[in-house]
C-alpha cells in the first residue's frame, strides 16, 4: 500500500471518529434539550396550578385569617370529593385517630418486657459476633450524651463495645467526665474513649472511632440519637439466620427529648438500588461486617455531611446479603442544628450527597448523567441517565372501537414525543364501528403506523403478544389506547432505565382525568383480592408521596401494562404475557417473571401520561367480569403463592394491605 493510500485511510478514519464524536455530542445535546423542555413544562404546569388556585380565590386580598379560613374550606371540599360523602370523611378521621394510637406502639411500648429482655440476654447463637458501635462526639449536650450511652448499655445482646472519639472544644470538657462515669459503671471494658487533639468533622472523628474497634461487625450511631434496646439482638438474629453482612432497620424522628413524640416514622423497603441512588433511605441504623471495609475507607472526608450515603453505596456494592429488619429500632433526635430538623443546618450536605451518588454511578460505568434535587427534598434526587444510541421502540396498542380514545392517544404520541425512533403497532380486535375503520384508513398514510388484526375473543395478553411478533423494534412499549401523553420526553425517561442490563420492565406515572394518580407502581398483596394493587392510588398529582416516593425513580415488584417498556429480547425470554391471564394481572405476572430472572422493575414518576382507565373494556366489578377477575385472581394467588406469602420486598410489612396510602397496619 502506498503512503498516499495509507494517509488517505488514516484521514478517513479520523473523519469517521470526528463524525462519531460530533454525532454523540449532538445526541446528548438533543436529549438534554428534551429533558429541559420536560422540566420546564412540569414547572409551568405546577405554576399554572398555583396561579389558578390564587385566581379562583375571591378572598385573596382579604386578611390572612380569612384566607386561612378559605383554604380550610377548600381542603374540606377536596376531602369530601375524594371520600365521596361526609361519611367517608368521618371514616377517614376515625382511621387517623386509630393510626395515631397505633404509633404509640412503636415507642417505649415496643421495648422488651423484663421477661423478654431476660430471654434475649440469655439467647445463644452460633455466631455471637462482637459489634463495635462507633460514635463521633462533638460538643454533645449532657442529656443527649447520657441518653445515647444508656441506650447502648441497655442492649439485651451484650457482646458489644462502644467506641467514642471526642472532638469537643475546651468549653465541653464535661464530655470526658461523663464517659468515665459510664466506663466505671459498666466495669467490663466495653466503653472505649479517645480525646482527639482537634475536631476532624463527622468523617474524621468516626474514622478515629474505627481505629479503636475490635468487633467483627461495625455499627454507626450518632451522638444525639437513641437505640431501641432490642436492636442488636434483632441484628445478630439475621446475621445467624440469613448470613447478613449489611443490616439496617426502620427509624423515626422524635422531638422534645421523648421518643414517644414522633414527628415522622420511616418504614423502609428492602434493599433497592434505584431508591438508594435517589435517596439515602437506608440511613440509620447501619451495621455491617468489618471485612466489607477491606482495602477501603469507612468515611471519606470529601463527602462530609453525606459521608454515610457515600459509605452505604460503597459497602452495599460489596455486600453479599443486605438485610432489612422491618422494625422501628432507631430514634433520630430532631433539634435545632440537626439534619433531622432541617437539611439547611448543613447546606454542604446537599452537594456532598450529589457527589457521592455521582461517584457511585461512575464506578458502575455510567457517564453523562445529571443529578438534580426534586421538589420533595434537596437530597432526594432525579437522575437523568444517558440514552445510548437511538434504538427503535415499538409501541403496541390493543384496540377495539373507541376511536376517540385511540385518536387522542395516537395524536398525543405523534405531536408531543421528542424521541423520534419509534413505530406504532395497533392491534385491531373485533371492532364494529365504521368510524374505527375510517380512522385506520387515515392512519395508513403514516409510515410509522402499522395495523394488524387479531382474530378471536378478546384476550389482552394474546392481542399484545401478536403485536410484539409484528414489532421491528429493539424495545417494546405496551400502551393502552385510553392513554394520553403529558411529558414530552416520556419515552426517553422510560428508555434510560430499560437500557440498563439489570432492568426488566419500566413503568410510568399515570393519572386520571382529574389529575389524581392511577398508577405509581404496583404492590403485591395489596387490595381485597390480595393479589396486587397500585400504591398512592387517587392521591393528587402534586402529592409528594410517602417519604417523597412520588418524586424519584424506584424499584418496584411490578408496573402496569397500560404503559410498560421492556427490551424485546426480555419480553421473548420470559414468554411474553401469559395468555392464561386473559384480562387482568397479566402485567403483574409478566413483571414477576422478569423479577424471577433477576431483573429489576422500575417505576419512574418523570414519564407522565393520563390514563382514562378501562373506558375501552369496562370495569371488572360486576357480573361475568367480576367472576372472570375472581378466577384470574385465584390463578395468580396459586401461581405466585410463595412470592405473595413472602410479602412485597418494596412495601414494608408495617403498612396495611387494605389501603394504598401507606397507612399503618392496625
Amino acid at each position: 500500500m502506498s503512503d498516499m493510500q495509507e494517509n488517505g485511510q488514516k484521514e478517513l478514519q479520523e473523519e469517521i471518529i470526528d463524525y462519531k464524536d460530533a454525532y454523540e455530542k449532538e445526541h446528548l445535546r438533543n436529549a438534554d434539550l428534551a429533558g429541559r423542555v420536560a422540566d420546564l413544562e412540569a414547572r409551568c404546569d405546577d405554576l399554572d396550578f398555583k396561579l389558578s388556585r390564587i385566581k379562583n380565590n375571591p378572598l385573596w386580598k382579604a386578611s390572612a385569617p380569612l384566607r386561612r379560613g378559605m383554604h380550610f374550606v377548600l381542603r374540606q371540599k377536596t376531602r369530601l370529593k375524594n371520600c365521596g360523602n361526609l361519611r367517608g370523611v368521618v371514616a377517614k378521621l376515625k382511621y387517623k385517630k386509630i393510626e395515631r394510637e397505633a404509633m404509640e406502639n412503636y415507642g417505649t411500648k415496643s421495648f422488651p418486657t423484663p421477661e423478654e429482655a431476660k430471654v434475649q440476654r440469655e439467647a445463644r447463637f452460633d455466631r455471637m459476633v462482637k459489634i463495635s458501635i462507633l460514635v463521633p462526639l462533638w460538643n454533645t449536650p449532657e442529656d443527649f450524651l447520657r441518653e445515647m450511652i444508656e441506650s447502648v448499655t441497655a442492649q439485651t445482646y451484650e457482646n458489644w463495645e462502644l467506641c467514642l472519639a471526642d472532638g469537643s472544644d475546651d468549653a465541653h470538657e464535661y464530655v470526658a467526665g461523663i464517659v468515665r462515669e459510664y466506663q466505671e459503671k459498666d466495669g467490663r471494658g466495653r466503653i472505649l474513649y479517645r480525646k482527639l487533639e482537634k475536631n476532624e468533622g463527622i468523617a474524621g472523628n468516626t474514622n478515629q472511632c474505627l481505629t479503636m474497634a475490635t468487633g467483627e461487625y461495625i455499627g454507626l450511631f450518632d451522638h444525639d440519637d437513641i437505640l431501641h434496646p432490642g436492636v442488636l439482638y434483632e441484628y445478630v438474629k439475621v446475621i445467624n439466620e440469613k448470613q447478613a453482612d449489611y443490616i439496617y432497620c426502620d427509624e423515626t424522628t422524635f422531638k422534645s427529648g421523648d421518643i414517644n413524640k414522633m414527628l415522622t416514622m420511616h418504614f423502609k423497603p428492602d434493599f433497592a438500588i434505584d431508591n438508594l441512588r435517589a435517596n439515602n433511605y437506608i440511613c440509620h441504623f447501619s451495621v455491617f461486617a468489618r471485612e466489607l471495609l477491606d482495602g477501603t475507607e469507612l468515611f471519606r472526608p470529601r463527602f462530609d455531611g453525606s459521608q454515610d450515603h457515600d459509605m452505604i453505596l460503597r459497602l452495599t456494592d460489596r455486600a453479599k446479603n443486605v438485610v432489612h429488619v422491618p422494625k422501628l429500632l432507631y430514634y433520630w433526635r430532631s433539634h435545632p442544628g440537626s439534619v433531622a430538623s432541617d437539611i439547611n443546618a448543613k447546606p454542604y450536605a446537599i452537594q456532598s450527597a450529589k457527589d457521592a451518588v455521582a461517584d457511585h454511578l461512575r464506578r458502575h460505568g455510567f457517564t453523562h448523567f445529571q443529578i438534580t434535587s426534586t421538589r420533595a427534598f434537596e437530597t432526594i434526587f432525579k437522575i437523568r441517565y444517558q440514552i445510548l444510541g437511538s434504538p427503535l421502540i415499538s409501541i403496541v396498542i390493543a384496540n377495539k372501537d373507541h376511536v376517540s380514545d385511540l385518536r387522542r392517544c395516537v395524536s398525543s404520541i405523534l405531536e408531543k414525543s421528542t424521541y423520534e425512533d419509534y413505530e406504532i403497532i395497533i392491534v385491531e380486535n373485533n371492532s364494529e364501528e365504521k368510524e374505527t375503520f375510517e380512522y385506520y384508513e387515515e392512519l395508513q398514510g403514516n409510515d410509522r403506523i402499522t395495523i394488524v388484526t387479531y382474530e378471536g375473543e378478546f384476550n389482552y395478553s394474546a392481542v399484545n403478544n401478536l403485536g410484539v411478533r409484528n414489532a421491528k423494534g429493539e424495545y417494546i412499549l405496551l400502551l393502552n389506547n385510553d392513554t394520553q401523553v403529558i411529558t414530552v420526553n416520556w419515552m426517553e425517561e422510560l428508555l434510560m432505565y430499560a437500557q440498563r442490563a439489570d432492568v426488566g420492565a419500566v413503568g410510568a406515572k399515570l393519572y386520571y382525568a382529574d389529575k389524581t394518580i392511577q398508577h405509581a407502581g404496583v404492590v403485591l398483596g395489596l387490595g381485597a383480592h390480595r393479589t396486587a394493587g397500585h400504591s398512592h392510588y387517587k392521591q393528587h398529582r402534586e402529592n409528594l408521596g410517602y417519604m417523597g416516593r412520588l418524586c424519584y425513580a424506584q424499584d418496584v415488584s411490578a408496573v402496569t401494562g397500560a404503559c410498560l417498556l421492556v427490551k424485546k429480547a426480555l419480553y421473548e425470554e420470559v414468554g411474553g404475557l401469559e395468555e392464561d391471564f386473559a384480562i387482568s394481572l397479566n402485567d403483574v405476572d409478566f413483571c414477576l417473571k422478569l423479577r424471577e430472572k433477576g431483573y429489576l422493575n422500575v417505576f419512574t414518576p418523570f414519564a407522565e401520561l393520563y390514563h382514562f382507565e378501562s373506558v375501552s373494556r369496562g370495569l371488572d366489578d360486576q357480573g361475568q367480569k367480576a367472576q372472570r377477575y375472581n378466577r384470574e385472581s385465584e390463578h395468580f394467588r396459586q401461581k405466585w403463592k410463595e412470592v405473595l406469602d413472602a410479602g412485597d420486598p418494596y412495601y414494608n410489612p408495617n403498612f396495611s394491605l387494605d389501603r394504598s396510602d401507606f397507612a399503618l397496619k392496625i
